[in-house]
């Protein structure tokens, strides 16, 4: 075979039409947002989506957390909620468009899901915040489903936990967003009059009205690790008091030092702390 055949069947042997060109799938590969390891999404999922390398927690939704903590099966409670555009919110784009939106883009209905299950054969109320849902923000549907996890775990005599993840309250809800902080909070007295278990689990990022509510009155407060949690954004507290911030200010470690949590917990030894404490308190509440 001369030169010129060998170079010829070479070049058209690598030949691909552009049409039979593969991209490589979205969401197959992670590249985690602090240390740039790249890694695949199954590795992720199965580190409790979690870095590899550096144990970085990722954002996940309450279908995650619910998959995480639960035995297995459990049952979405009050479903049926959605938001409306009582007050006929003004914005570049209709509240009634971005809920539609939001609905798309995640098949939920709110920035919260509530459900029952056992944990360990242990019962346990999950209300858990989705941030992918208008930055998880609190409107009348989330307080809606806080109150009635509450009454839920009244009623069946079940520890309540609430997981938030949320920029705050919903702007496009106005005063009926900002009700819901005096709404759940006043709720959650009931459970502590009954002497039922609520156990508040912060993840990053927990700020606003969440935070100024229901996300700090937990029997047991706890964060995962490197938690953004705090009122107002750091950018807008140094802007205000015209100082520089101390340094890792508003992370969980920060708050825990300085009292405003109970501990931190690893994703990956969350379902037995949490079995820990149900127990816990069940025998104490038997003594």
């Amino acid at each position: 075979m001369s030169e010129n055949n060998w170079f010829k069947r070479l070049k058209e042997g690598i030949q691909t039409a552009t049409k039979n060109k593969k991209e490589t799938p979205d969401g197959l590969w992670y590249k985690c947002k602090k240390c740039k390891h790249t890694c695949t999404s199954k590795e992720l999922r199965d580190n409790f989506h979690k870095c590899p390398k550096c144990d970085y927690h990722t954002r996940i939704s309450s279908a995650e957390y619910f998959e995480i903590l639960y035995d297995g099966k459990y049952t979405e409670l009050f479903s049926n909620l959605y938001s409306k555009d009582s007050l006929n919110f003004k914005d570049l784009k209709p509240y009634p468009d971005r809920l539609k939106e939001a609905t798309n883009q995640t098949n939920l209905n709110d920035a919260m899901a509530v459900a029952v299950g056992k944990v360990n054969k242990l019962p346990l109320v999950i209300a858990c915040m989705d941030f992918k849902f208008i930055g998880g923000s609190m409107g009348s549907v989330v307080g809606e489903k806080i109150s009635k996890a509450i009454d839920y775990s009244l009623e069946h005599k079940i520890p309540l936990m609430i997981i938030s993840k949320s920029g705050g309250a919903r702007m496009m809800e106005s005063a009926y967003s900002l009700m819901q902080m005096a709404k759940t909070s006043a709720k959650l007295t009931l459970l502590a009059e009954e002497g039922i278990p609520f156990f508040s689990f912060l993840t990053d990022p927990t700020t606003g009205g969440v935070t100024a509510s229901n996300a700090m009155l937990g029997d047991l407060n706890f964060a995962e690790p490197e938690s953004l949690i705090g009122f107002a954004g750091p950018r807008v507290i140094k802007e205000t008091i015209k100082r520089d911030l101390p340094e890792g200010f508003q992370t969980s470690e920060f708050l825990l030092e300085h009292g405003f949590l109970d501990f931190i917990v690893n994703r990956k030894d969350l379902k037995e702390r949490i079995t820990d404490l149900l127990t816990m308190f069940s025998v104490a509440k038997e003594a």
